[in-house]
């Protein structure tokens, strides 16, 4: 036995080359090894059939390499290719799969005719060839024992790559460690108590019996590792409930005011949110609080509210927004609605520092609305009492935490547009109250959404015409600003100037993120006005659009957007008196992604959309892993299991109530970390 907390470089079973590669990953010891847990695992006791369609879930073949290429396209770029053949003889299915990696020269020096692999990926069908683009693979030698070989005829670990290490060693290596390992040192790899059955745990999770049996490991160390993440929200949260505030929201004159100007009755989910925040206000500590809410769900006027209220106990209250085109149309709504009340409203972006009409002064504004030039240091404020802050997500945690030092112990309200599932919301804003918009006003139509396979242009461009003709506005969405020379996706540059000849009778204007903000806010001034009829865009439209004369949206390439960021998107159009319709165009070849497609269709709920989109893609692409912190995850796949984060949460304050500073971590953790096995059998 060896202890599993010993250096590697003092161990005689690896050589100095793979100790080199581990160390290179940032593993010293056995059980930092043993800690690097399958991505996931083959049944290989039975493989799939190959198939004689495309598939939309992976699947893991095993053949015969029959023959192989090398294919170029263009200066500079190319792809190689193997040919696999069932080893059944095609009698299962067509036989044959080609399997296929792009940029990737090295390749062609592993793969030969002749040798037995294993490949994994998605079928999909290229000009009546069955392809696996980039699968994973591995090469069977002569030499596997059958079934005594810890790759082959049984459930095999499969682990994301370590470079200088082939997939088959890093294997050979962890069940080398697991086999040598002392399994006490192993359970005290996080400082528990050694009975604990992490050890065991361990070897469910390499080299399991059963699928349900590697999942149970999974589950396990996925509650550790939310446990952790829940111990620190949670401890974040009591921290701050301990800091002392200043007392805002006592006066009501102006919210008052504002309620009886405007022509319609706020829903029940905005009056109830502005309840929680006077709540908050009134309260002798800093406000913490989300407030979250689908697309058109009104949750300006609920910040408006929150900054009126600041406003009247005699202080300053900030916006800050991610982008020019989203402060600028905060700026106009705000503007609109409270210049008759008397407000004083400022302006302030990189390129722009502007007041209502009397010019007031950045200190002398009692609002002030801005993108991240509020940070800058002549951005100057007389008593910043409350901070909101937009879309806050995209943000980092300094930039956020640079506005709220600008004030005096501010309030501090953080909105997103985004529905988040509740999961994440548990995961990342658990340190935060939560306010929730989950209805929209009354009146406001949903929006007409419809997947077309293959459409023909000419079939699209009649349909933008006539409502161009009816004297309504149109976005055409596309992925790219650019031609890109490894994906055949149609660019935005490129396709406005064929709209500007297939619509000849209206102007066409193009907007992205690599125009100067001068530029963008001059197409988007045409397009507010009316002038622009017909919008080219990438994303950047993708939050502070408020067209209410824009009724089309075309999004090209839609199997390229994240169904969170779709539903997003089409939250551009239908926000007047006119139905709205989003076109999702596709080609149809990816089954999966059709599949995500037609949900569009048939929900408008944001919250369920961003559930599903958490499920099929994960938290990283759903929020943005940088902003959520979430990017070093390893069981992102049990984000979407609501009870176990609520079994992370509830033994995450057991821990605080035990010990509410962390002062003597391991009599606080060891009860609780005990508990991880039970609860998971519950």
């Amino acid at each position: 036995m060896i202890s599993a907390l010993t250096d590697l470089a003092l161990l005689p079973l690896l050589p100095a080359k793979e100790v080199a590669a581990l160390a290179a990953a940032g593993y010293q010891t056995a059980a930092q090894v043993l800690d690097h847990l399958p991505k996931r695992h083959e049944d290989r006791r039975r493989f799939d059939a190959f198939p004689n369609q495309p598939s939309a879930a992976a699947v893991c073949l095993r053949g015969t390499v029959i023959d192989t290429a090398k294919r170029h396209f263009g200066r500079g770029h190319g792809f190689f290719e193997a040919l696999v053949m069932d080893g059944a003889g095609g009698v299962f299915g067509c036989g044959k799969i080609t399997c296929r990696w792009y940029h990737m020269a090295f390749i062609h020096k592993l793969v030969a005719a002749g040798q037995e692999v294993v490949v994994y990926g998605k079928v999909k069908d290229s000009n009546g060839r069955l392809i696996i683009d980039h699968p994973e693979f591995e090469i069977l030698r002569e030499d596997d024992p059958g079934a005594e070989s810890i790759h082959l005829e049984r459930i095999v670990p499969i682990y994301r790559n370590l470079p200088g290490l082939a997939q088959r060693r890093l294997r050979e290596i962890i069940h080398l460690l697991l086999v040598q390992a002392d399994p006490v040192t192993l359970a005290r790899a996080i400082e528990v108590d050694p009975a604990s059955p992490r050890a065991t745990a361990l070897w469910h999770a390499h080299f399991p019996a059963s699928m349900d049996q590697a999942q149970a490991a999974r589950r396990r160390f996925a509650l550790e590792e939310f446990f952790f993440i829940q111990l620190n929200v949670a401890w974040r949260r009591l921290r701050h409930q301990e800091q002392s505030g200043r007392v805002l929201g006592k006066r009501t004159t102006l919210l008052g005011t504002f309620y009886r100007s405007l022509p319609f009755d706020l829903t029940d989910a905005q009056k109830r949110s502005i309840r929680e925040i006077i709540a908050d206000m009134r309260v002798p500590r800093p406000m913490n609080r989300l407030l979250q809410g689908d697309v058109g769900s009104g949750k300006t006027f609920v910040a408006m509210a929150a900054m009126l209220l600041a406003i009247d106990s005699g202080c300053q209250a900030a916006l800050m927004a991610p982008t020019q085109i989203l402060a600028e149309q905060h700026y106009l709504t705000f503007r609109r609605w409270l210049d008759p009340l008397g407000v004083r409203i400022a302006l302030r972006t990189a390129n722009r520092d502007e007041t209502n009409p009397a010019a007031w002064r950045g200190k002398d504004a009692q609002m002030i609305i801005g993108t991240h030039a509020l940070l800058y240091e002549n951005a100057q404020f007389a008593d910043l009492g409350l901070v909101v802050i937009d879309e806050q997500h995209k943000f980092g945690v300094a930039q956020r935490a640079s506005l709220i030092q600008r004030g005096v112990v501010p309030d501090v309200l953080v909105m997103t547009a985004t529905p988040i599932p509740r999961t994440l919301t548990m995961t990342i804003y658990g340190d935060l109250d939560v306010s929730l918009l989950d209805e929209k006003p009354p009146g406001r139509r949903n929006i007409i959404s419809r997947v077309r396979v293959g459409a023909k242009q000419a079939d699209v461009t009649a349909f933008v015409k006539s409502q161009l003709s009816n004297g309504r506005q149109a976005y055409l969405v596309y992925p790219l600003v650019e031609e890109s020379a490894s994906l055949k996706v149609e660019s935005a540059t490129a396709a406005c100037e064929k709209w500007r000849k297939r619509l000849p009778a209206h102007e066409v204007g193009l907007i992205h993120g690599k125009l100067r903000p001068d530029e963008k806010e001059a197409v988007m001034r045409r397009f507010r006005e009316g002038a622009i009829r017909a919008l080219v865009a990438t994303t950047v439209i993708e939050v502070g659009m408020d067209v209410a004369n824009a009724t089309v949206m075309i999004l090209h390439h839609a199997e390229r957007f994240g169904l969170a960021q779709l539903h997003q998107l089409r939250g551009r159009i239908g926000r007047g008196a006119h139905q709205g319709y989003c076109i999702l165009l596709t080609d149809g070849k990816n089954p999966e992604a059709l599949e995500k497609l037609m949900l569009l269709e048939h929900c408008a709920d944001g919250f369920e959309i961003a559930e599903a989109d958490l499920r099929l893609r994960g938290p990283g692409d759903v929020l943005g892993t940088l902003q959520s912190g979430l990017s070093e995850l390893r069981f992102t796949d049990f984000l979407a299991d609501t009870p176990l984060l609520r079994q992370a949460r509830e033994l995450a304050d057991h821990v605080l109530a035990v010990d509410p500073w962390l002062n003597d971590c391991h009599r606080a953790l060891r009860p609780a970390i005990q508990q991880l096995p039970v609860l998971i059998d519950t």
